[in-house]
């Protein structure tokens, strides 16, 4: 089985060169990021309540929502934070919890909660790791010298509303973070004096500004076959609009907002700056999800970006330019790891070349190189990593691993065919004889690196992806070994034999077609010389020098073996047409040296 496994090389080669270029297909789907992905375990509870103390928020938010989470099963750490106008609390989980299970239940636990003071936005749940922090960077700023002479703190509004949805439409954007400015705030300023007069409460007052802006469902009338939905709009649509709230009635006369406060258009106290190159900006941080391609991402950005300058922002005087980001930083390691991975796999042809002193023998140890690399990038693809930093270290770790079950099967071959086997049946001989050990070796290295695969924690998050490329990787080294190694090293040696045979009919035509000069004649001499019958005493009759002193031996074969390069049997076949006891030189001769 195995003779005729390796007699087709053809069509091995052909299977290897078919999984290559799928691999390669393949290898461009894998995501490329900095890191791995982490597993998510914490799940993060916003609540804002603009205005509010932080003492006001741990008193009538925290306190209530901490009753409830803290009852979600599988909890490990609870957190909660309160600072002016906002309230956070973050939820640690053990590994290996279903986050999306968990997220049901701190949603539920919030629902459960009575109620919460006027005000108060309704919570925001969020889930995130390390691995998914922000890895672009924006800055909105006004057009250079300002011309518009815009304050960008009421801009952070126009960002979110504007800005902000087209980015997050993106592929693989999970979110875009706002910073800076603050959001916009209609100021009343009242006369304390002329309220008092009046005989109106800030309290009444407030109550009657915020009764009357709101929009109510009248119900609906059937007229007919038809039915008429009414509602009634009560929402202040500018500042005119609430200015002329009726806010109390003497006599005729009809008293106003307007003539007891000062309304004004405003913003919020900033709770954050920040600047760009000493101007005034709007900061935006972009986030990924999990599995994404922070280098597609990028390329899908840009284009988006400078459509909302053009489209966007450059009407209302302000432009968007990226700040930095860390795809950068990403193809630089990735760059780095890849000239590393080329250089060993370099280093490790030139060491074989060096103990085997032939290129055919090194070409078919190394060809498995780039097959163990494409495989690495296959496992990665069907464990659902990513191209990192750490799998390419995985990578670079596995090429000098993979020379080993080769040189082992090489070896094996090579001494089989010392024995003096043919080259096809010393292959598969070599590998009858050593597969159980390239098994064997194979199959502990990839247990040693297997237990990664099943650590929980972050280090085992971290190297399991080191783990999955080597392992494939010397997964398909054994293969390789196994088949194309042994089917390369018999093609070879067959190849070497048949050139050699050829050079032997080539110098059977003849030693002048064979060999030109001098030497070529002093071969043939040689041969001849070897092949002629002793005659002791006697000289030939067709040689002038005659014999020599000894009388044994004539002066042409004696200068004909002085000019034989090497002491190897010849072989002559003299023609048959000639006469019978002519003298040698007659014939024609062909040699043939073994």
């Amino acid at each position: 089985m195995i003779e005729r496994l390796l007699a087709r090389g053809t069509l091995l080669t052909v299977i290897a060169l078919v999984l290559c270029v799928l691999g390669l297909m393949a290898t461009f789907r894998v995501p490329v990021q900095m890191i791995p992905d982490l597993e998510v375990r914490r799940i993060s509870v916003e609540t804002r309540w603009p205005g509010a103390t932080p003492q006001d928020i741990e008193q009538d938010i925290l306190i209530e929502q901490e009753t409830y989470l803290r009852a979600i099963p599988g909890l490990a750490r609870l957190k909660s934070r309160a600072s002016s106008g906002r309230a956070d609390i973050e939820l640690e989980f053990p590994f290996g919890v279903d986050i999306t299970r968990a997220l049901l239940e701190v949603n539920n636990a919030l629902a459960q909660v009575p109620d919460y003071p006027e005000n108060v936005d309704q919570p925001t749940v969020s889930a995130s790791s390390f691995s998914q922090n922000s890895f672009m960077y924006l800055r909105v700023t006004a057009e250079p010298g300002n011309p518009l002479g815009l304050d960008l703190d009421l801009m952070q509004d126009f960002v979110e509303d504007h800005v902000r949805p087209r980015m997050e439409r993106v592929p693989g954007v999970a979110r875009v973070e706002v910073g800076g400015g603050a959001p916009r705030q209609i100021q009343i300023y009242v006369d304390a004096a002329r309220l008092a007069e009046l005989g109106i409460s800030l309290a009444e007052l407030r109550e009657r500004i915020r009764s009357r802006n709101r929009d109510l469902s009248a119900g609906d009338v059937d007229s007919g076959k038809r039915r008429y939905l009414l509602r009634t709009t009560g929402r202040f649509r500018d500042l005119e609009e609430l200015r002329a709230l009726i806010i109390a009635r003497r006599g005729e006369a009809l008293l106003r907002l307007g003539d007891v406060a000062r309304v004004e258009l405003d913003h919020f106290e900033p709770q954050r700056l920040s600047y760009t190159d000493g101007e005034q900006a709007i900061g935006l941080s972009v986030r990924r999800l999990a599995g994404s391609n922070v280098v597609q991402i990028k390329r899908d950005l840009l284009p988006v970006i400078d459509e909302i300058n053009t489209r966007v922002l450059a009407p209302v005087g302000l432009r968007l330019r990226l700040l930095t980001d860390d795809v950068k930083y990403v193809e630089a390691s990735i760059r780095n790891v890849w000239q590393n991975l080329a250089l060993g796999a370099l280093l490790a042809t030139l060491v074989m070349y060096g103990f085997l002193r032939r290129v055919p023998a090194t070409l078919v140890g190394v060809m498995g190189i780039p097959i163990c690399t494409i495989a690495a990038f296959l496992g990665l693809l069907a464990f659902g990593r990513t191209i990192n930093v750490i799998s390419l270290a995985g990578v670079a770790f596995s090429i000098g691993m993979t020379l080993d079950n080769s040189i082992v099967v090489l070896e094996a071959i090579e001494r089989e065919r010392r024995r003096g086997m043919a080259p096809l049946a010393a292959a598969a001989a070599g590998v009858r004889r050593v597969w159980a050990a390239v098994l064997a070796s194979t199959m502990t290295t990839v247990l040693v690196f297997a237990p990664i695969l099943f650590i929980a924690q972050e280090a085992g998050q971290l190297y399991s992806d080191v783990a999955v490329a080597i392992a494939a990787a010397i997964g398909v080294s054994m293969l390789v070994a196994l088949t194309l190694a042994p089917a390369g090293a018999g093609a070879s040696r067959k190849r070497s034999r048949r050139q050699h045979g050829t050079r032997c009919r080539a110098s059977r035509r003849g030693p002048g077609r064979a060999r030109r000069g001098r030497g070529a004649l002093a071969d043939c001499h040689a041969g001849a010389a070897r092949c002629l019958p002793r005659r002791r005493g006697a000289a030939d009759a067709g040689d002038p020098a005659g014999p020599d002193p000894a009388g044994r031996i004539p002066a042409r074969r004696r200068r004909a073996q002085n000019l034989r390069p090497h002491d190897r049997p010849a072989r002559l076949q003299p023609d048959r047409d000639a006469p019978r006891g002519a003298a040698p030189a007659a014939g024609t001769a062909a040699l043939c040296w073994r």
